[in-house]
C-alpha cells in the first residue's frame, strides 16, 4: 500500500472512530466483501450523517447487531487493515464478530437469528433440489422426454435427486438445530431418523386416510404411532430439546460412564417427548401457521398477497424475516408450492426500483451515485439491505414507494398463481426456484418488471412533490 493511500485511509479512519464514539466504544470489527463491519457498545452514539459523509463511505446501515459501512469490493480490505491496526481490533474473525453481536441482541433478536442459523448448514441442499424439481419440472412438459428413453432416464435420475432433501428434511432441519444449540448433532440425527421411522404411518398417507396408525397406550395417554413427514417447525424444537439435553446429561453424568448414558438418555426422553408433547404441540403450530396462510389466499385473494408484498421489506428491517425460512419450508412440504417465495422477490425488486427513481432523482450527484449503484446490484442478487438502509429508509419517501411497488406486483403474482419450488434466492437467482408451470418463468419476470417499474416512477413522482413543497415553505 501506497504512503498515500495509507494517510488517505488513516484520515478515515480516524473520522469513523470519532462517529461511532470513540476507540471506547468499539468492541470488535471484522470485514465481508464489500462492507467495514464494527460492534459497538452503544449504537445510541453513532453520528450516521455524519459517517455518509466520510471519504469513499458509500453507505452505512445497522444489521445483525453490527454496523456496516459500504465501502466496495477490494477497497475494503485494504481500509480495513488500517482500521483494524488502528483501533487495536485486527485478527477479528467474521464468527468471533458475529458472535460478539449476538451477545448484545435482544432475547427476540437472538431466537430469530438462531432460527436463520439451523437453515444455514442445510441452504445448499435446498437449493440443489430446488434447482433440480424446476428443471425436472420444464423437462416434463416435452413430449420428447417421454418417448426418449435416454431422456426419460435422466428426467427419472433429476426427479430422485431434487426429492432427496425434501424426503428427509426434518431430519436434516433436527440435525442442523441440535448443532447450532450446542448438542452432539449426531443424535440430532437420530432423533430426526425416529421422526422418519419405516415402522410408522406416513404422515401425508394418515392425513388422507389411506391408512390407519398403530395406537399405544403410555401411562393412560393414547399415541398414534405416525411419523413426522413434513414437520419441519417439530424438527426444529426437537433439535433444540436433544441439544439441551444432551448438554445437560453431559454435565451431570459421570465421566467415568457419560460415553454410555448420556447418549441414551438424550436419545429415549426426547423419543418420550416428541410422541407426547413436541409432536401433538408442533402439529397444531404448523397446520395453524400453514391453514392461516392459505386461508388469507383463499379469502383475502388478491388484497392479502398485496398485503404481504406490501410489508415484507418493513419486516427485514426490524429483522423478524428470518423467521419465514421456516414457515416457507412447512409450506412446501405441506402443499408442494411456495407462494411466499415471489411475494418476498417481488417487495425486495419494489425497494431495488425505489433505489433507481432516488437516482435519477439526483443523477448530478457523485456521491449518490457511488450509493445507489452497488445498492441496486445487490437487489438483483436478493440482498436488499444496502438498499433500506443505505438510501430508502435514510430518505423515507423511496421506501414508501419500493413497499407500494412490490403490493401491485403481489397483486400480479396473485393472479398468475406464480409460486416456488424452493427458498432461500430470490430475484435474479430466485428465477432458478421459480414453478414453471403457469407460464411461471414469464410471469415471475413481468412481476419483478412490475415491482421495478412502480418502485422506481413513484420514488420520482414522491420525490419531485417533495421538492416543491420544501421549495415552497423556503419561499414563504
Amino acid at each position: 500500500m501506497s504512503e498515500n493511500k495509507e494517510q488517505r485511509y488513516l484520515a478515515i479512519t480516524k473520522q469513523i472512530v470519532d462517529l461511532v464514539g470513540g476507540q471506547d466504544n468499539i468492541v470488535a470489527s471484522t470485514h465481508c466483501a464489500t462492507r467495514l463491519r464494527i460492534v459497538l457498545k452503544d449504537y445510541d452514539k453513532i453520528d450516521r450523517d455524519g459517517i455518509e459523509n466520510v471519504d469513499l463511505v458509500k453507505g452505512q446501515f445497522i444489521a445483525g447487531n453490527q454496523l456496516q459501512i459500504i465501502f466496495g469490493a477490494g477497497l475494503v480490505n485494504e481500509i480495513y487493515e488500517v482500521f483494524a491496526n488502528y483501533t487495536g481490533t485486527a485478527g477479528s474473525t467474521m464468527a468471533e464478530v458475529k458472535q460478539v453481536a449476538a451477545q448484545r441482541m435482544n432475547p427476540l433478536q437472538a431466537v430469530i437469528k438462531s432460527l436463520s442459523d439451523v437453515f444455514v448448514d442445510i441452504m445448499p441442499g435446498i437449493l440443489a433440489a430446488a434447482l433440480l424439481s424446476g428443471l425436472t419440472g420444464v423437462l416434463s412438459q416435452w413430449s420428447v422426454v417421454e418417448s426418449n428413453a435416454t431422456l426419460f432416464a435422466i428426467n427419472k435420475l433429476v426427479s430422485l435427486a431434487a426429492n432427496g432433501i425434501f424426503n428427509i428434511l426434518p431430519m436434516a432441519v433436527c440435525y442442523s438445530a441440535c448443532k447450532r444449540y450446542g448438542g452432539k448433532p449426531i443424535l440430532g440425527l437420530v432423533v430426526g431418523a425416529i421422526m422418519l421411522d419405516g415402522s410408522l404411518a406416513n404422515a401425508y398417507d394418515a392425513a388422507k386416510g389411506l391408512v390407519t396408525p398403530d395406537s399405544i397406550s403410555l401411562f393412560g395417554l393414547n399415541i398414534e404411532l405416525v411419523g413426522f413427514q413434513g414437520g419441519i417447525i417439530i424438527a426444529l424444537m426437537m433439535g433444540f430439546i436433544v441439544a439441551k439435553l444432551d448438554i445437560f446429561f453431559d454435565k451431570k453424568i459421570p465421566d467415568v460412564v457419560k460415553l454410555l448414558f448420556s447418549p441414551m438418555c438424550s436419545v429415549l426422553i426426547s423419543t418420550v417427548l416428541l410422541f407426547t408433547i413436541v409432536g401433538p404441540a408442533g402439529r397444531l403450530l404448523s397446520s395453524g401457521i400453514t391453514n392461516a396462510l392459505v386461508w388469507m389466499t383463499q379469502n383475502l385473494g388478491a388484497v392479502g398477497y398485496m398485503v404481504f408484498a406490501g410489508v415484507q421489506q418493513i419486516i427485514v428491517i426490524t429483522g423478524l424475516h428470518h423467521i419465514f425460512g421456516a414457515i416457507e419450508a412447512q409450506l412446501l412440504s405441506d402443499t408442494g408450492r411456495n407462494f411466499l417465495n415471489p411475494l418476498m422477490s417481488v417487495a425486495l425488486m419494489g425497494q431495488g426500483g425505489a433505489v433507481l427513481g432516488y437516482l435519477a432523482l439526483n443523477w448530478k450527484n457523485n456521491k449518490i451515485k457511488e450509493l445507489c449503484i452497488p445498492s441496486f446490484i445487490s437487489t438483483l442478487f436478493g440482498i436488499s439491505e444496502p438498499a433500506i438502509f443505505g438510501v430508502n429508509l435514510r430518505y423515507k419517501f423511496p421506501l414508501v414507494a419500493g413497499c407500494i411497488g412490490g403490493a401491485c406486483a403481489g397483486c400480479y403474482v396473485y393472479f398468475a398463481n406464480l409460486a416456488a419450488l424452493g427458498f432461500g434466492t430470490t430475484a435474479v437467482p430466485g428465477m432458478a426456484i421459480c414453478d414453471p408451470a403457469n407460464n411461471g418463468y414469464l410471469n415471475y419476470i413481468i412481476a419483478h418488471l412490475i415491482a421495478l417499474g412502480v418502485g422506481l416512477a413513484l420514488t420520482i413522482v414522491f420525490g419531485k412533490a417533495l421538492a416543491k413543497k420544501n421549495a415552497a415553505a423556503a419561499v414563504q
